[in-house]
C-alpha cells in the first residue's frame, strides 16, 4: 500500500513550498482519518460531496492528518471504479489554491481514492480489514472513520447495523456517520427510525444533515443577533417587529424526483427542516456562548416548545399544473388518479411567549414558481409619519433581512436598513461590507438603503457541513430531540392536510396573484379566487363530451375527470339560479366513492362557488359518529367544507348520534331532519339532489329490501344494508322526486355491467332501486364515464 507514503511525500512538498517557518507544528502527527461516502457515485455525491471531501482535504493537507478516501456503492467493483473517479476528475480547485498546487493536491486526492462495493455484510468486512492493513503497513495510528450515508433514508437502519457489527474503529479513534434528511415521514416514523439507529449508534456518533445550517448566512443569524444584541434587545419583540417572512422559492417542477416528491411534499421537504430551522436561530433565546452546543440545543427546543399549535386553518396549500400527469407518468398511475401532494404550502406560525406573542411568521415555499430566492426578513413596525418627501430614507421600510442567495442580489448578504441603525462587523475577518450597490430592489427598497454585510469568501453549505463533522461540531446538525420536536409540531398539520385538495397553479409567472395568501385573525387563507372554467350548455368539445338519452332521461358522458368538471359546472349554473330566483340554493349530496371526485373539484372552486348562499344537506348517512371516518359527513367536511367558507348555519348533518346512541327509533332522528327540511326548504323541494348507484342497484341507502309502502309521504327513515355499518339513515324516494333536479353520477369500469342492465329495464324494478327515481316535475341526468358507458 502506498497511499499514506504518496500523503506524505505530498505533506513534505507542500511544507517546503510554505517554507520552514512553524513546521514542526503543522506535521505533527495527529492520526488516520478514513472517510466512506455510502452511495458514492449518485447524484448528490456528484453534485455536492466529493467537492465538499475535496475541499476538507486541500483545508487539512500538511496540518497533521493523513486521510484515505471511498467510495461506497452497491455496483461490483469494475463498474463503480470508472463511475467514481470520473466524478472526482472533475471537481474544481478550491479559489483559495494557485493552479500549481491544486494540481498537486487533486492529484494526491485521487491517488488516496478507491471504490468499494457495499451491500453486503461481508462487503463492510472486507472494507474494515482493508483499513487495518492499510494502517498496519504503514504503521500509522487511526483518528476516525467518517461515513457519509447518501442514500434513501430506508436503507439507514441497516447500513447503521452493518458499520454498527463490522467498521467500529478502536476505541481511542472517534466514529461519525452522517445521515441525509429526510429523517422520517412523521412524528411516529421519526421516532422509529430514531429507536432503529439508536440501537445501533450513539447520539454522538450521528450528524443528521441539513444543508441549510451549512449556509454561511444561516450560520452567521447567531453570532450577528450576538454582535449587535445592545442594538437588537430594545427592538427584537412584539412591540416593534411587525412580521417575519422565512421563504423558499424555487423555479423547477419536481419532474423526474417523483417517487420520492410524492411521498414528502413541500413541508416535509422544506418547512420542517429548513424554514424550521431558520425560524429557530432567529427567535430562540440567545445562548451565552456561542460555542456552548448543549446550550444551543436546549433554547432551541425551549422555542420549539413554545410554538402554538398549527392546523388547517393556519396554512394554504397548491400543486403546479403538470404536477399530477407528472406523477401518472412516473409512478404508472392511471388517468384519474389524483395526487393530493402540494407543492406550495404558505403557513402562519405564532409563538407562545411574551417577547413574540402576536407576531406572525409567514413560511413559504413552492415549486414551478417565478423566482429563484430565498431570505429570511424582519419586518418592523414604522413609528414615522412622514407629511412630506416619503422618499427620506427615514419615511422607508425598516427591515433585516438573512438573504441566501439567487433572486436579484444573487449573492448571500445580511441587509439591515439605513433606518435602523448600522451593524457591527465582527473582526474575524470572515465577513466583509459591502459599499459598492448594484442598480436593484430588495424587497422594496435600493441596495443604498442598506448597510450589507457578505462572506470575503463565498463557500458550499456542504463544504462546511462535512468541515465541522470532521472537527466534531454538533451544533451545526439536528439533534434527535431536535428532530422529534420540529416533527412533534409539524404532524398535526400534516395529517390535517392529507385529504385537502391543493389549489391548482400554472406555474412560473403565470401564478400571478393566485397563491397570494393573507391571515385574518389567525385564519389564513387564499386572497385573490381561484379562476374557474364555467362550462357553458353546448360548449361540450371543451371536455370531449357526449350527450344522449339514458333510460329516457338527458345523459352526459365523458372521460372522469371532464365528466366531473361538468357536474360542477351544471351544479355552479343551478346554484346561480336558485340564488337569483329564491335567495338560496339547496344542495343534497350522497355519501359512498360516487362523489368524491366532485368534491375535491368544488374544493378548487372555494370563493366562486356561492357558498354563503348555499346549504348543504344530507342525502343518507351510516349510523356512526360524524367524526369516524366511516360517516359520509366526515367524508364531506374532509373534503369540502373545510375548504369552503360557508356559514355554519348552512350545514345540515342527518342527526344519527343522538342522546348519546346511534339511530334507535325512539329518539326520532328522521323526524327532526325532516322538520329541518321542511322549516328551510320551500316545499320540501331540493334545487339539486346528487346521488350514484351501488353494484347491486341501490341508491342513497334505498336497498331492495327496504320497505316503503307504509312510508309514502315520509321524507327521511331508518333502513338497513346488507353491508356493514348495516343502520343508515336516508332520504326516501318521495324526497328525492320532489326535488326541482336529480343527477346521477356513475363511474368507474366496475359499474359497466351494472348500466348495460339498466339500460334494457323500461320502468321500475324492485331488483334495482335507483329504477324508482323519477323527479315528479324536475329533471333527471344521468353523469356517466366512459369507462362505466363502454367498459
Amino acid at each position: 500500500m502506498l497511499w499514506i507514503r504518496w500523503e506524505l511525500l505530498l505533506m513534505a512538498s507542500i511544507c517546503w513550498q510554505r517554507g520552514h517557518t512553524d513546521n514542526h507544528e503543522a506535521t505533527k502527527s495527529l492520526g488516520h482519518v478514513t472517510v466512506v461516502v455510502v452511495g458514492g457515485t449518485g447524484d448528490l455525491a456528484r453534485k455536492y460531496l466529493w467537492q465538499g471531501f475535496f475541499q476538507l482535504y486541500a483545508d487539512q493537507v500538511g496540518k497533521g492528518h493523513t486521510f484515505s478516501f471511498y467510495g461506497g456503492g452497491l455496483s461490483p467493483t469494475e463498474k463503480g471504479t470508472p463511475l467514481l473517479f470520473g466524478i472526482l476528475k472533475e471537481l474544481a480547485c478550491p479559489p483559495e489554491l494557485s493552479v500549481e498546487r491544486c494540481d498537486l493536491v487533486k492529484d494526491q486526492f485521487l491517488h488516496l481514492s478507491k471504490y468499494h462495493q457495499l451491500k453486503t455484510t461481508e462487503d463492510y468486512e472486507k472494507l474494515s480489514q482493508q483499513i487495518k492493513q492499510q494502517l498496519e503497513q504503514e504503521g500509522m495510528v487511526e483518528a476516525g472513520r467518517l461515513f457519509y450515508l447518501s442514500v434513501p433514508a430506508f436503507a439507514y437502519a441497516d447500513i447503521a447495523e452493518k458499520i454498527n457489527k463490522t467498521c467500529r474503529p478502536p476505541s481511542d479513534a472517534w466514529l461519525r456517520v452522517v445521515l441525509e434528511k429526510p429523517f422520517g415521514h412523521d412524528l411516529y416514523s421519526a421516532q422509529a427510525l430514531y429507536k432503529k439507529l439508536s440501537d445501533q449508534l450513539k447520539e454522538k456518533e450521528m450528524y443528521r444533515i441539513d444543508h441549510y445550517l451549512g449556509k454561511q448566512v444561516v450560520s452567521k443569524i447567531l453570532p450577528f443577533r450576538k454582535e449587535n444584541k445592545k442594538l437588537l434587545d430594545p427592538i427584537w419583540n412584539k412591540h416593534h417587529i411587525e412580521r417575519i417572512e422565512i421563504v423558499l422559492k424555487e423555479t423547477l417542477d419536481a419532474k423526474g424526483r417523483i417517487q420520492f416528491y410524492d411521498q414528502y411534499g413541500v413541508i416535509r421537504d422544506v418547512l420542517q427542516n429548513h424554514l424550521t430551522e431558520v425560524m429557530t436561530l432567529m427567535l430562540m433565546n440567545l445562548p451565552a456562548n456561542l460555542s456552548n452546543s448543549k446550550e444551543i440545543l436546549q433554547n432551541k427546543l425551549n422555542f420549539l416548545a413554545s410554538l402554538q399549535h398549527v392546523d388547517n386553518s393556519n396554512a394554504v396549500v397548491g400543486q403546479y399544473q403538470a404536477y399530477n400527469e407528472e406523477v401518472q407518468e412516473e409512478l404508472n398511475k392511471t388517468k384519474d388518479y389524483f395526487s393530493l401532494t402540494p407543492t406550495f404550502a404558505g403557513v402562519v406560525v405564532h409563538v407562545d411567549n411574551a417577547q413574540y406573542e402576536g407576531i406572525p411568521i409567514f413560511m413559504t415555499s413552492g415549486k414551478a414558481l417565478d423566482e429563484r430566492v430565498s431570505y429570511a426578513r424582519v419586518l418592523f413596525k414604522s413609528d414615522v409619519f412622514c407629511v412630506q418627501d416619503p422618499n427620506n430614507v427615514q419615511c422607508k421600510s425598516k427591515q433585516i433581512i438573512f438573504y441566501l442567495g439567487h433572486g436579484t442580489l444573487q449573492y448571500p448578504a445580511i441587509l439591515l436598513s439605513k433606518n435602523l441603525f448600522k451593524p457591527k462587523l465582527a473582526s474575524s475577518g470572515d465577513w466583509k461590507e459591502v459599499t459598492e450597490y448594484k442598480d436593484v430592489n430588495v424587497l422594496g427598497l435600493p441596495l443604498s438603503d442598506y448597510y450589507i454585510q457578505s462572506p470575503v469568501t463565498p463557500r458550499e453549505a456542504y463544504c462546511e457541513l462535512i468541515s465541522h463533522v470532521f472537527f466534531g461540531r454538533k451544533d451545526s446538525f439536528i439533534s434527535a430531540e431536535g428532530l422529534l420536536a420540529s416533527w412533534e409540531f409539524w404532524t398535526p398539520l400534516l395529517e390535517g392536510l392529507s385529504r385537502v385538495f391543493p389549489r391548482v397553479y400554472p406555474g412560473g409567472v403565470a401564478n400571478g396573484n393566485l397563491l397570494n395568501f393573507q391571515l385574518q385573525g389567525h385564519q389564513v387563507a387564499f386572497s385573490h379566487e381561484a379562476v374557474v372554467n364555467v362550462i357553458k350548455p353546448g360548449a361540450e368539445d371543451n371536455f370531449q363530451v357526449m350527450q344522449g338519452k339514458y333510460r329516457s332521461s338527458e345523459m352526459v358522458s365523458a372521460w372522469a375527470q371532464e365528466l366531473v368538471e361538468r357536474l360542477a359546472s351544471d351544479l355552479l349554473l343551478a346554484a346561480e339560479e336558485a340564488i337569483h330566483e329564491e335567495g338560496q340554493f339547496h344542495l343534497a349530496l350522497s355519501g359512498g366513492s360516487s362523489p368524491v371526485a366532485l368534491l375535491r373539484a368544488l374544493a378548487l372552486n372555494l370563493y366562486t362557488f356561492p357558498w354563503r348562499n348555499t346549504h348543504i344537506w344530507q342525502v343518507d348517512e351510516r349510523c356512526v359518529p360524524h367524526t369516524e371516518s366511516g360517516s359520509n359527513f366526515r367524508s364531506i367536511h374532509d373534503l369540502l367544507l373545510q375548504h369552503i367558507r360557508i356559514p355554519y348555519f348552512n350545514i345540515h348533518p342527518m342527526p344519527v348520534h343522538l342522546t348519546q346512541r346511534l339511530c334507535v327509533e325512539e329518539d326520532g332522528g328522521p323526524t327532526l331532519y325532516e322538520k329541518e327540511i321542511k322549516k328551510h326548504v320551500n316545499g320540501s323541494s331540493f334545487h339539486y339532489i346528487l346521488i350514484g348507484v351501488g353494484q347491486d342497484g341501490h341508491t342513497a341507502s334505498l336497498f331492495q329490501d327496504t320497505k316503503l309502502e307504509n312510508d309514502e309521504e315520509r321524507l327521511v327513515i331508518l333502513t338497513e344494508s346488507p353491508i356493514k355499518p348495516h343502520q343508515r339513515m336516508s332520504l326516501t324516494f318521495t324526497a328525492i322526486n320532489r326535488a326541482r333536479r336529480v343527477g346521477v353520477l356513475i363511474m368507474g369500469k366496475s359499474k359497466h355491467e351494472l348500466v348495460s342492465q339498466l339500460s334494457r329495464i323500461k320502468g321500475e324494478s324492485s331488483k334495482y332501486p335507483i329504477t324508482k327515481v323519477q323527479p315528479k316535475s324536475g329533471t333527471l341526468i344521468w353523469y356517466i364515464d366512459y369507462d362505466a358507458l363502454l367498459g
